[in-house]
């Protein structure tokens, strides 16, 4: 069941993606900016947000970033 857009504050659906997903939310001036691991994820994500929320990727964040690999 999809929730209306209008109905929904930005931050909800944020802390949903991050309850749900392997990912991190990084703050940009104020702005949200999610940062995934795999570009499968970043399409679950984007997939969960039109399904659940009606709305875009972009529409909720600012940016999307692919995580840098660690250095061990």
């Amino acid at each position: 069941m999809a929730i209306h857009r209008g109905a929904v504050e930005q931050d909800f659906i944020i802390e949903r993606v991050r309850e749900l997903f392997q990912c991190r939310v990084l703050w940009s001036e104020g702005r949200p900016c999610l940062e995934y691991s795999s570009d499968e994820e970043l399409g679950r994500i984007s997939e969960y947000i039109k399904d659940n929320f009606e709305a875009e990727l972009l529409d909720v964040f600012f940016t999307a970033v692919e995580s840098l690999p660690s250095e061990d």
